[in-house]
């Protein structure tokens, strides 16, 4: 599994003009690895699993230090779903592209199924869901992460549907959430199973474009 950089940037600018403070950029970085460290915590052993004083040990670092960062484990883990926003991008630069709708689903298709092969991403979207069930801030955020990809592909799908190269489904939004679904839900069973997401995506792929392509 590999280790996620967070590269958190802090904006404040010191008196001289120039861009954060030493005391700044240690900080950021300590932050950083505790960070990375909760993220590796959490792909081997689980959420629930996993103490602060795991954290700290993963980190390199005291207990208390990471206390001066982070008031326990959800507060980690809130930041960690803020920063999967992050990835999210460059499937939305995809989408928001001004090709073709079909062109633009079999490259989101391909690039969400890249994404979604490395099982470490599956597991980390998993333990963030599910304690987003629990924990009103995280379902916030996990709402909000994907409903800023679901809306990108809503609109490629009215956009290809006024142009005569989709379907006209009867509800862009459903349709639209059952294409992410059924992406997600095959890197599902690719980590249960271990199946190759690889050998996975020309399925889906044929599926989606055969339910959305005009007949």
């Amino acid at each position: 599994m590999n280790d996620r950089s967070f590269n958190i940037e802090h904006e404040k600018m010191s008196e001289d003009g120039k861009a954060g403070s030493a005391r700044e950029k240690a900080t950021a970085k300590r932050r950083n690895q505790i960070l990375e460290a909760a993220v590796m915590c959490f792909l081997e052993n689980g959420y629930h699993q996993t103490g602060v004083r795991d954290i700290a040990a993963r980190a390199g670092v005291s207990l208390g230090n990471l206390y001066n960062h982070f008031r326990g484990k959800h507060d980690v883990l809130v930041e960690i779903a803020m920063f999967e926003r992050r990835d999210m991008e460059p499937f939305l630069k995809i989408l928001n592209s001004n090709s073709p709708a079909p062109k633009i689903l079999k490259k989101f298709i391909g690039a969400y199924a890249r994404y979604l092969a490395a099982p470490e991403n599956v597991i980390l979207a998993l333990e963030i869901s599910s304690e987003a069930v629990r924990q009103p801030d995280i379902a916030q955020l996990f709402v909000e992460n994907r409903a800023m990809l679901t809306d990108a592909l809503v609109s490629v799908v009215k956009r290809g549907i006024a142009d005569g190269d989709l379907r006209a489904v009867p509800d862009p939004l459903q349709a639209s959430q059952l294409v992410i679904e059924v992406l997600e839900g095959s890197a599902y069973r690719s980590v249960l199973a271990g199946i190759p997401m690889s050998k996975l995506v020309g399925s889906v792929e044929d599926f989606v474009m055969s339910s959305l392509l005009v007949r």
